[in-house]
């Protein structure tokens, strides 16, 4: 299993904005071989004004998670974000590789 993670932070006021981008976008992560799970999480704010988010990306493997940044889809993805929210910063992208896993669900299913 391999992880991909990007961690936003987002001016507190633009949450709404933020989490909309993501709600209305079109993804195209279940069209690549490999895809296993997403979610978007919302964390605690920080001292200094802004909430952080993560967004978190289960593949199968790493050369899935490369294939999708190399694909067609990929490029789709990001080509429509439209910027109306403020960040601190860029998205800090953090990759995993599963060195032990638990879990109730059977993600080869």
């Amino acid at each position: 299993m391999y992880v991909a993670m990007n961690r936003f932070l987002v001016k507190k006021g633009f949450e709404e904005a933020f989490e909309s981008i993501w709600a209305n976008r079109e993804s195209k992560l279940t069209e690549m071989d490999g895809f296993l799970h997403f979610d978007l999480l919302k964390g605690a704010d920080t001292e200094d004004g802004y909430v952080l988010y993560a967004s978190h990306a289960i593949w199968r493997d790493e050369e899935s998670f490369i294939g999708w940044t190399k694909s067609q889809q990929f490029r789709e993805s990001h080509a429509s974000v439209i910027p109306t929210v403020e960040y601190k910063g860029r998205p800090n992208l953090e990759l995993f590789t599963a060195v032990e896993g638990l879990s109730i669900r059977n993600w080869d299913a």
